[in-house]
């Protein structure tokens, strides 16, 4: 955590006279005011003194600033240099102690309720201006009891020179961090909660009381109180205030305040992040204190996972600092053909070299159409690229506003935030340092930021493909394990996992993946990347989607241009897309195959999902199957299809969340889904057919069937399951023949969902066909459709359908009206006014409508 910001330490060039050398000149500013006892008392003490008297004159100087953190316990630290008024002296030897306590009693004691307003605001001014003089001054006035309470009463005054007055002195003792806590216990934060909730305040006003507010934060118990509804939105709003001081003061408070994990939410409910952002964005030249505490802020908040999420589509990026040392290594190519981030090299327009290098150096004279539209991702990774190589040449690549980044933790653990441009391009310039813990953060980083398109988009273009596929073969075990995360949340963009292909992914992976000691994590986001890679629906889609439509030379996927980038990375992903079957099997061989159905066999239900996705498609590009059909694939689907989750009981479900019980069985079903569809690929071949157990399997899948699995998880197990007894010849269980279970249990509900869809095109195609399946006398379905709740959608359709429908949901209602324990339910859904409509409407559906009206008990 980010040590609290407090305000520098002032340090006098010229030691202030002790108070007791001094005697105040009240006449230098003309005022009225209505006489008073405590004048006259004033006054005799200073004639009834006999030393000799000077007098100043008060005028501004300038005062020294030093940066100081908070923690000392005997010293001062203030969060922005004041100023003050400093004195001309004429100093008469000879003085008093004895008349130095009894001036600062004085202005203590004027501070009192029963003084003149006027004699009040000059005493707080004189006690302010005496405690810049530092922490001996500051301690010399805490000796009087009540001095911070009257001070703070005076934050009521209507006059803003009291309240600037009363809000600095309060200041300059919370700098002090034994006095933090009476300040805070005597009720400063509210007071000050209260005055800057007032309509119209003077900029000093509000920087001082800011700046108190900036002194108390530094504590912890006290960032709580401060972090109120009331004052949020003051202290945002405020970081659009004309004043530097004030927007300083405001971000110091806000960056403390976000030191605490329990204020999070309530900063960024209050829509602290955009307001920072924007400072950090701006290109306009500004206050590198206000620079500073934004960034501050938004690191501690980018900790949480989801507030780091707001903060990058902000614009800004969290940036691993990762040390001048680690830069050393950094060689730009000075001399090379100019080419994009994304390795597309610019055409050469000159046949041969130009003696002087002209024609590199007028390259831009010279740009040919395709290059010059270049579109916006691309220009941003130049400028980006070009920026950061600049710096990394210099040496100043982790300069921040001129300075060196404060070593407060070590250097693995700083992050720093970047615009979207330079924080990007930084990421991939150290992708291709040596460093390893440099490499390994940069690509964390890279995953975290990958949140959604967009940025997945920004990576690819800036050129960081290339880096983290070529980091895949290095020698740390965290740098892979990072690259191999970085990629997995790159993967989901359709365009990047073409230009992984392209750049030989899939070789490393593989590799990866036959090494038995890799752990789970590694694993898991390797076969993540090789899935979305080696996906069988893409394989089945460009058999449709790369012939040409429409006499375009281009397949339909190439007419769509998902990813308009593709074009200028030349023949390379053409090629790699293209890729043969050949050359895929080099890469796919047995031992790879082996893997995969060891995992099948030992993992759990998500990567048994992966792995039978992987090796479907491998029997798409080698519809042989000899490789996977010797490598007893069967005991593979053997583990898929037994499914711990679905043999739950009920009592072992009972100590469970339900929620958590539901991802089970969505990841069970997803498992068994993919086993499915890698079966009934399986057995196309003849081979395959001849070995395999079909009995055994033809018992899982009719227990899947009949199990909890969704709906929509049951397609491909319905259609394996035919496929399996056409294959086994008739079922010996005449009772349960396996179509009629594929009708009660799959068909029979999913047309009951079709039934409810808002597509009336889709309602109507669904009743016609139950209304078939019903009609040719399948046991026990009446009682499927009625178990399945789908009396109340039919007796809908009736109402609404079109005249087809109507018909068929009048069908399948009288079939079930045979029963006489769906009459309550019939009755229960609304059918009989329906029913008396259609009659009386004289319907051409309205006799069925009767006969049904008949058989209920109405």
């Amino acid at each position: 955590m980010l040590a609290a910001s407090t305000i520098p330490s002032i340090h006098y060039n010229t030691k202030l006279p002790y108070i007791h050398h001094l005697v105040l000149n009240t006449t230098s500013e003309p005022r009225t005011r209505k006489p008073a006892a405590a004048v006259s008392s004033f006054r005799y003490n200073y004639n009834n003194h006999h030393h000799g008297l000077f007098f100043f004159k008060p005028r501004t100087y300038a005062v020294g600033t030093v940066r100081a953190r908070a923690g000392n316990d005997d010293g001062a630290s203030d969060a922005i240099p004041q100023q003050s008024s400093s004195v001309d002296i004429k100093e008469i030897s000879g003085s008093s102690s004895t008349f130095g306590d009894s001036y600062v009693a004085l202005f203590v004691q004027m501070l009192g309720l029963d003084y003149d307003p006027l004699d009040r605001e000059q005493a707080i001014e004189a006690l302010w201006k005496y405690s810049l003089g530092g922490k001996k001054c500051i301690d010399y006035i805490m000796q009087f009891s009540g001095c911070i309470n009257l001070t703070i009463n005076l934050l009521r005054s209507e006059s803003s020179a009291a309240c600037e007055a009363a809000a600095g002195l309060l200041r300059s003792i919370s700098s002090i961090h034994v006095y933090r806590d009476l300040v805070a216990e005597c009720g400063a934060i509210e007071e000050i909660t209260g005055l800057l909730t007032r309509p119209s305040l003077t900029s000093e006003v509000k920087e001082q009381s800011m700046c108190t507010l900036w002194n108390l934060s530094v504590d912890e118990k006290h960032r709580l109180k401060i972090a109120n509804t009331d004052i949020l939105p003051l202290l945002i709003k405020s970081l659009e205030d004309e004043n530097m001081k004030v927007k300083e003061a405001a971000g110091g408070v806000l960056a403390n305040l976000a030191l605490s994990k329990s204020n999070h939410n309530i900063l960024v409910e209050a829509g602290v992040i955009p307001k920072l952002a924007m400072l950090l964005k701006a290109n306009v030249e500004g206050s590198k204190v206000i620079r500073k505490e934004a960034r501050n802020a938004l690191i501690e908040l980018a900790k949480d996972d989801y507030f780091r999420i707001l903060i990058i589509e902000e614009g800004l990026v969290p940036v691993p600092m990762v040390g001048a040392d680690a830069y050393k290594s950094f060689r730009p190519e000075l001399h090379s053909w100019p080419s994009l981030p994304d390795g597309t090299e610019i055409e050469r327009t000159s046949q041969g070299p130009s003696k002087f290098g002209a024609n590199e150096l007028l390259l831009g004279l010279h740009v040919s159409d395709e290059i010059a539209n270049i579109d916006e991702a691309k220009m941003n990774a130049m400028v980006g690229r070009s920026r950061q190589h600049f710096l990394a040449r210099i040496g100043a690549i982790e300069s921040e506003d001129g300075r060196k980044p404060q070593s407060e933790f070590p250097i693995d653990r700083q992050l720093t935030l970047l615009p979207w441009i330079d924080g990007v391009a930084r990421l991939v310039l150290i992708l291709g340092l040596e460093d390893e813990r440099a490499i390994a953060r940069a690509a964390e980083s890279i995953a975290d930021i990958s949140i959604n398109e967009h940025m997945r988009m920004l990576f690819k273009e800036a050129g960081a493909i290339k880096y983290l596929v070529q980091l895949l073969d290095h020698s740390s075990d965290a740098v892979r394990l990072a690259t191999t995360h970085a990629l997995e949340r790159l993967s989901v963009s359709r365009g990047v996992c073409q230009i992984m292909e392209a750049e030989g992914v899939v070789h490393p992976l593989v590799n990866t993946l036959k090494n038995l000691d890799i752990s789970e994590s590694l694993m898991e986001k390797t076969l993540d990347i090789l899935g979305r890679i080696l996906d069988p629906s893409k394989e089945m889609k460009s058999k449709f989607y790369d012939i040409p439509v429409n006499g375009s030379e281009k397949g339909l996927d190439a007419a769509e241009s998902l990813d308009p980038s593709i074009e200028l990375t030349g023949n390379v992903i053409e090629a790699a897309i293209s890729e043969t079957t050949t050359s895929y099997g080099k890469v796919l061989d047995s031992v790879f195959i082996g893997r995969m159905i060891g995992i099948m066999k030992t993992s759990y239900p998500d990567l048994q999902r992966k792995a039978a996705s992987i090796l479907e498609f491998i029997t798409i590009i080698d519809p042989s199957m000899d490789t996977i059909i010797s490598a007893d694939i069967e005991s593979g689907l053997d583990a898929i299809f037994q499914q711990k989750a679905l043999e739950d009981t009920d009592s072992d479900i009972e100590g469970r969340q339900p929620e958590k019980y539901a991802l089970d069985i969505e990841e069970a079903s997803l498992a068994i889904s993919a086993g499915a569809r890698l079966l009934t690929k399986l057995l196309d071949s003849k081979q395959f057919c001849q070995t395999i157990n079909s009995t055994h399997f033809i018992k899982l899948l009719r227990k899947i069937l009949k199990s909890n699995v969704p709906l929509h998880y049951k397609d491909w197990v319905a259609a394996c399951l035919v496929k399996l007894s056409c294959l086994s010849g008739p079922d010996q269980d005449f009772e349960n023949p396996i179509n009629m279970e594929v009708t009660l249990y799959e068909a029979i509900p999913r047309l009951i969902e079709q039934i409810k869809s808002f597509s009336s095109e889709a309602r109507e195609a669904a009743v016609i066909e139950l209304n078939r399946i019903i009609s040719e006398g399948v046991v026990d379905s009446t009682r499927a459709v009625a178990s399945e709740g789908g009396i109340f959608p039919l007796v809908k359709l009736i109402e609404e359908g079109s005249n087809r429908a109507v018909e068929a949901g009048l069908a399948i209602l009288y079939n079930l009206s045979m029963d006489s324990e769906n009459h309550s339910a019939i009755i229960a859904a609304g059918a009989v006014p329906a029913l008396r409509r259609i009659v009386l409407s004289q319907r051409p559906q309205w006799t069925r409508a009767l006969r049904l009206l008949r058989n209920l008990p109405v």
